[in-house]
Parts: structure tokens; sequence; C-alpha cells
């Protein structure tokens, strides 16, 4: 049993660097589905096409946090809904009788906290060159506009190159069916000293 819970404790080959900020429609159950395929080997066939920041640019030190753009070149797949079909959509969850609601006091159930994900998912990381993202968002928008506590954190390394990584799948049901896509090349920028 001690030997079980000590392999548990352990993180392998991945560092844990926490949790991202959300954005859009991403949940973090959507999130732990792109972690589970983050170690698969790089394709950049359908990478996104990140528009800004542009490469090498850099920011002065007074600018206000930017909003960061791409395109997505995502397109069909089996597992989208074409024209005239429905859009998967979480199962209504079934009316509980007074019997069920009195037997969930005694023997409690556990309920997902949000419906499962399906759609284009983004995961935007920034990183000063260590093991964990120094920033990172899980976005379903195809922009995103950076807070001031994270322009805040990218502040701390001014007049360093910084890169940005964009992956991108499509999830039906919290299950990625498409992807990961990563750019080629992360993108670099940096923030100029005061």
């Amino acid at each position: 049993a001690l030997a079980l819970a000590t392999s548990a404790c352990e993180t392998g080959n991945t560092p844990d660097c926490g949790e991202p900020l959300y954005a859009g429609r991403s949940t973090d159950e959507a999130w732990r589905a792109l972690v589970d395929v983050k170690q698969r080997p790089l394709d950049a066939s359908r990478a996104v096409n990140l528009l800004s920041p542009s490469p090498g640019e850099v920011y002065p030190a007074e600018a206000t946090p930017p909003t960061w753009e791409w395109t997505l070149p995502l397109q069909g797949s089996l597992h989208r809904p074409g024209p005239g079909m429905l859009a998967l959509e979480p199962a209504p969850r079934p009316s509980r009788s007074l019997g069920a609601w009195l037997g969930g006091l005694l023997l409690p159930t556990a309920h997902a906290h949000l419906p499962p994900y399906t759609g284009d998912l983004y995961w935007v990381e920034i990183s000063a060159g260590g093991e964990c993202p120094v920033a990172q968002v899980v976005t379903s928008e195809l922009s995103w506009q950076l807070d001031a506590a994270t322009w805040a954190e990218l502040g701390k390394h001014t007049g360093k190159d910084l890169t940005v990584q964009v992956m991108s799948a499509y999830l039906v049901q919290n299950r990625v069916t498409e992807g990961p896509y990563r750019l080629a090349e992360p993108r670099t920028f940096r923030r100029s000293a005061p």
C-alpha cells in the first residue's frame, strides 16, 4: 500500500504546472483532455495561423495588455455536424422523483459541474524557458485578451525572449477527435525594460 501511495505522488516526466486560465466556453474537464494528448508527436499540419503577436514583436514597457489573435485551419471532420445535422448536445438531466431525492440525502451521488465540451479548443502557453509556462489560457475563442495580472507577470521577464505556443484540437464531449496541432516553432516576443 505504501508503494502505491508514493507512486501516486510521483509526477513522472511531466511537471505539475497548475491549471490555466479559462476563457470562452472552455472547462477544466476539456483542458484535462488536452493534457492527456499533449505528449503526442508534434503535428503542425493544421496548426493555427497566429496573427499576433507578430514574430519578434517588442512591446513597450508602458504598453497595455494586448489581444492576441489566430485563425482556424481545422476543417471538416467525420465527428463534426454537417449541413442539416444537429450538433452533439449534452443529454438532458432526468427529473428526479421525491423518493430519489430522499435517497440522495442518505447516499449522495456526484454530478458533473459542467456539461461536456464539444468544439475547437486552444491552449495558449507563454514560456520564459523553464519547465512550466509563465502564463497559460485554454479558450474556445480565436483570441485572448491578456488580463492585467498576466501582463504584470510577463513584465517580470522584461528584456528576455518569451515564446507563445498554441495547441489546438477538436473535442466531442470532452474527447479529442482531431489534433492536437501545434505551431512548428513557437512565436518569440519580448517586453522592453522601462
